[in-house]
């Protein structure tokens, strides 16, 4: 349930922020809340339309098929988290600006009120199939009961959705940013598990079978099927018999999420160290 949250409230919180800004850049647009509400219906009804056909492709496989498709949607789920991690920490403050740009567009009349619902809608459509597929990620590693993967979602659902509206409303203050690395962390944590579970599913089919063997049995201190063993499985991929390949996975997820972070970070601090700095001209005497 805790992975579920924190998933969904991060991708909640993300659509979130982008609704607010637009519907602060557009404060005192006739019509702006009817079209940011249908942006965020459609939005809504793709995410539920594609949850539908996924369920239904994953019913077409069966045997090792089905084995093969659970470890191609983890490992698309596992990129889709580094993607989210490394390209939120470089373009999260350029999105807020051009969010912005736009809303101020629609409300000088340069562009149509529809393009706030478009640019609504597809942020909700992207946010709810990354929601889709990582709720089916958590399902099937087996760590979690349906039920508490849907009070996960609704939870994470209710929190992010509150937490966007406290932040437009000014009603709060958080620091977003704190927010963003508390999750980012926990984020990286659930891909690195993730990945793991990608070579165990692999290794329990056959296609792999290099460092197969157990490195070491943490049962007798806490068991996999217990329930903080279960909670710590989804959430930080917690194996109490781990294999020498699902070590190497979990420890190079964390390696490549961290060393892009730093990177991206890095050249991000050398293009504002490099930007040319305006300095007002001093008059000289006589002038």
């Amino acid at each position: 349930m805790l992975a579920a949250f924190v998933i969904v409230f991060r991708e909640v919180l993300e659509a979130g922020l982008i609704v607010g800004v637009m519907l602060a850049a557009s404060e005192g647009v006739r019509g702006r809340g009817a079209v940011i509400s249908a942006g965020i219906l459609g939005g809504a009804i793709g995410s539920a339309v594609i949850a539908l056909f996924a369920e239904q492709i994953a019913n077409l496989f069966e045997g090792s098929g089905q084995e093969l498709l659970n470890a191609a949607i983890l490992s698309v789920a596992v990129v889709m988290l580094v993607w989210t991690v490394v390209w939120m920490a470089s373009h999260g403050r350029e999105m807020v600006i051009e969010m912005r740009a736009l809303g101020g567009d629609v409300k000088a009349g340069r562009r149509p009120l529809a393009a706030l619902g478009l640019v609504v809608g597809m942020a909700v459509l992207r946010e709810g199939v990354e929601i889709v597929l990582f709720m089916y990620g958590i399902a099937i590693t087996g760590g979690e009961t349906p039920l508490n993967v849907f009070f996960g979602f609704m939870l994470g659902v209710a929190a992010g959705g509150a937490v966007s509206f406290l932040l437009y409303r000014g009603l709060v203050s958080i620091p977003v940013k704190h927010l963003f690395k508390t999750t980012t962390v926990l984020i990286t944590l659930l891909a690195a598990g993730l990945s793991a579970q990608v070579v165990g599913i692999l290794q329990d089919s056959g296609f792999i079978q290099s460092l197969a063997d157990p490195l070491w049995d943490s049962t007798w201190l806490l068991a996999d099927d217990s329930a903080v063993g279960r909670v710590l499985r989804t959430l930080v991929g917690y194996r109490a018999q781990p294999t020498g390949m699902q070590l190497i996975a979990y420890a190079a997820t964390v390696a490549v999420i961290v060393g892009l972070s730093v990177a991206v970070n890095g050249r991000l601090a050398r293009a504002k160290a490099a930007a040319p700095v305006r300095h007002t001209p001093m008059l000289q005497p006589g002038e």
